[in-house]
């Protein structure tokens, strides 16, 4: 059967798929435009599967905060190439997808391609967007923080973001604070915010390393603990948020610098997402 333009042109609007794919799937579907939306899917299906080696180390990070500043989200959406990336649609996609994430109260990636996109789910309008755009996407990142205040950072180049949870805060005016260790997190990348949140397999790694270290430059097997311990509590002061020297001044820390805006106030929780 004869398929017109304007027929054409009413598929690639609702489903912003090209213009001779359109005519094809209408085509094939003879006209019928559920039909037709579903070719275009499998079309899509069939490009995501043969994308699904290749690696996204392209993308954007998109952040959200709460009306009351007290929650973060946080969501990178990747792509094969920084073309893609930095196109306009692809990062609406990306904004459309945590507004989404949001409103729904998703707590993870998961959580969030599982969510309903229009009438199918988040999951089917990415292999829609593969087919569209011959890239394998996908949200590799989302990510939630609580605390008083909340501030988010993105790198200019839009491929590392931070949140960083601030609590006792006192009511000071803490953003510029708050973005100056959300830079410090994104350029010095700490492990965990103090000692006490550093995963258990990471210090047992390093005490071992230490002993190595201590054993291989002759010390006493007798004193190989302790030697190990005191490498163990300067991992800490180099990787651990509070304890790391503040960037700007590096003759306080982190802890001295918040404690100095405002007394008592320290970091709840961070995260920290790089693309690439």
């Amino acid at each position: 059967m004869a398929i017109t333009a304007q027929e054409v042109n009413k598929l690639r609007q609702m489903t912003g798929a090209g213009m001779m794919d359109c005519k094809k799937a209408l085509t094939e579907a003879e006209g019928d435009f559920e039909k037709a939306i579903d070719i275009l899917r499998k079309k899509g299906q069939k490009v995501s599967a043969s994308r699904a080696d290749r690696e996204t180390k392209e993308g954007t990070i998109v952040t959200h905060v709460s009306k009351d500043g007290a929650t973060g989200t946080l969501l990178s959406l990747t792509c094969e190439t920084d073309f893609v990336a930095k196109n306009d649609e692809f990062v609406a996609f990306a904004n459309t997808l945590l507004n989404l994430a949001v409103s729904n109260n998703a707590n993870s990636a998961e959580e969030v391609n599982a969510l309903p996109f229009e009438n199918i789910t988040v999951t089917e309008k990415i292999v829609e967007m593969t087919g569209k755009i011959g890239e394998k996407i996908e949200v590799s990142h989302f990510e939630k923080v609580t605390g008083e205040v909340v501030v988010p950072y993105i790198h200019s180049n839009g491929k590392l973001g931070v949140l960083v949870a601030l609590t006792n805060t006192n009511g000071a005016a803490v953003e510029e604070a708050g973005k100056d260790v959300a830079m410090q997190i994104a350029a010095m990348n700490p492990v965990a915010v103090d000692k006490d949140g550093v995963d258990a397999s990471v210090v047992e790694r390093e005490i071992e390393v230490g002993k190595d270290q201590a054993r291989q430059e002759g010390k006493p097997e007798e004193m190989l603990e302790k030697i190990a311990l005191g490498k163990l509590n300067k991992f800490y002061k180099e990787n651990t948020l509070l304890s790391q020297a503040f960037v700007k001044d590096n003759s306080k820390s982190i802890a001295q610098y918040l404690d100095g805006v405002s007394k008592g106030m320290t970091v709840a929780a961070f995260k920290r997402v790089s693309i690439g």
